[in-house]
């Protein structure tokens, strides 16, 4: 992520790095960010409220459940555009020239050419590795396209037959990987063409070369996207055996 905190329209250090924070979990707390980085909520309020001042981080109600509402922090749209966006405006009304002389085929083929490049390039490389270590690369190549991507373990409970008609079912926690995207690098054009996010999907199960199933949509109202790699920690092993 260091990329991405690097190009936040020269913010450094914690102020940055609560920009990043909120862009992955927002909205957030005081108390909850003064948890994230060990600082008390005091601490960290300076830098909230000059944030603020800026125009790119807001504080309102948020209602969680049962219990009285809390206050939390969260991106403005200012916030939001510090995150790379890959020239989409230009990108946008050249697919909607495009769209309107020759089709929706022409425009699918365009998004899906950088895909395919880059495909192209990581492919060689990403064959020759266990699924645990094509899927941390693909996050990595996704950063740098803008995504703010990143690779997670996460402990799923699975039923698992005990072994007899009378015997009681076990639950079992399996690892299973989960590429996850925090900033999509080009939302506004997934929101004029939705076959973008099709696309994307695509060529991201090719690149890691196992079935991919999107468990979260930033476009369906999640804060952020989500692919479960299809398999586990256990056929992990087994590749690497």
């Amino acid at each position: 992520m260091e990329d991405v905190v690097g190009a936040l329209g020269g913010f450094r250090g914690v102020r940055a790095e609560l920009l990043v924070a909120l862009k992955k979990a927002q909205p957030l707390t005081a108390q909850e960010l003064g948890e994230q980085f060990g600082l008390t909520a005091n601490a960290l309020r300076r830098h909230l409220k000059a944030l603020e001042e800026d125009g790119l981080v807001r504080y309102q109600r948020d209602v969680r459940g049962v219990g009285a509402p809390v206050y939390a922090f969260s991106l403005t749209p200012a916030g939001e555009a510090l995150f790379p966006r890959s020239y989409v405006q230009v990108l946008a009304n050249a697919l909607d020239a495009l769209r309107s002389q020759t089709g929706d085929q022409a425009v699918e083929a365009v998004l899906e050419a950088e895909w395919r490049r880059l495909a192209d390039e990581a492919g060689p490389v990403l064959e020759a590795l266990p699924l645990d270590e094509r899927v941390p690369l693909v996050a990595e190549l996704l950063t740098a396209k803008g995504y703010m991507a990143e690779a997670v373990r996460v402990e799923r409970a699975v039923e698992q037959d005990a072994g007899g008609v009378d015997m009681l079912s076990e639950i079992e926690a399996t690892p299973t990987l989960t590429l996850r995207i925090h900033n999509c690098a080009v939302r506004e054009i997934a929101e004029r063409f939705p076959e973008a996010c099709a696309v994307e999907a695509k060529f991201v199960e090719r690149l890691l070369g196992v079935p991919l199933v999107r468990s979260a949509h930033r476009l369906g109202g999640c804060g952020h996207c989500e692919y479960g790699v299809s398999g586990h920690l256990s056929t992990v092993k087994q590749e690497q055996a």
